[in-house]
């Protein structure tokens, strides 16, 4: 039942990445709303999840938090050495100083939070048809912020659009072999609790920091706003049906 409901996240997925393909000559609103979505599943799905799983305290805060922190670090790291590595080579302003390794790793970070996201399908069903339900009411519907981000990530980077798909097609099986894994493997709560919020800290530094104002640079729109703002309230809408 549990890999039955998954393909339901392997298609969602991929309707999202054939979105974010289809509406390219509105370059600037696909961003905006990739940021949004961001944003909403880091604030409003990844981090209160983190906080619960994770539980304990290191030096007076939370675990979770901690790594959230150092996600967010740890992307800018990356980044910057990805960047100065390119700059070296002469290549970096092929690609508006991105190095397109940074959008692969991102990339492969959604591939395997939808992973999870499919463990957490097969272990809700573990404990109960109901609880089952939900989470796969959850997990099927932020799917296709999922696929959205995974497209727009690897290309926003300059990877070609091959790439592009490749990861998007991973992103979208990512949940069936979560799901599969659950017949054989249980991950503790404490530590999916840490990945969560580890990767949380990724994601808002790549909506912050590159999708975000990328959106702005070119089209300072009021629809570009308008299009982020929706993405956050689409996943509040979302989190609120699965509660």
């Amino acid at each position: 039942m549990a890999v039955f409901v998954a393909l339901g996240a392997f298609l969602m997925t991929l309707a999202g990445g054939w979105t974010a393909q289809r509406v390219t000559d509105r370059r600037h609103l696909v961003l905006g709303l990739a940021g949004g979505l961001m944003l909403g599943v880091v604030g409003l799905d990844l981090l209160p999840e983190a906080l619960h799983a994770a539980g304990r305290e290191v030096f007076g805060v939370p675990a979770a938090l901690l790594l959230f922190v150092a996600g967010f670090l740890l992307a800018h790291l990356v980044e910057r050495l990805l960047a100065a590595r390119q700059a070296a080579h002469g290549g970096a302003e092929a690609h508006d100083h991105r190095a397109p390794e940074v959008g692969l790793t991102a990339a492969a970070a959604m591939v395997g939070h939808s992973a999870m996201d499919g463990v957490a399908i097969g272990a809700a069903f573990q404990v109960g048809g109901g609880m089952g339900a939900a989470v796969a009411l959850a997990v099927i519907a932020h799917d296709f912020a999922d696929g959205f981000n995974t497209f727009t990530l690897t290309r926003l980077y300059g990877n070609e659009r091959r790439k592009a798909l490749a990861m998007l097609f991973a992103d979208a099986l990512a949940p069936l072999v979560g799901a599969a894994s659950t017949a054989f493997v249980s991950i503790p709560e404490w530590f999916l609790g840490g990945y969560l919020g580890l990767f949380g800290g990724v994601l808002l530094y790549l909506a912050a920091a590159e999708i975000l104002p990328e959106a702005h640079h070119e089209h300072p729109a009021r629809s570009t706003l308008l299009c982020t703002v929706a993405g956050v309230a689409f996943i509040w809408l979302v989190v609120g049906l699965a509660a």
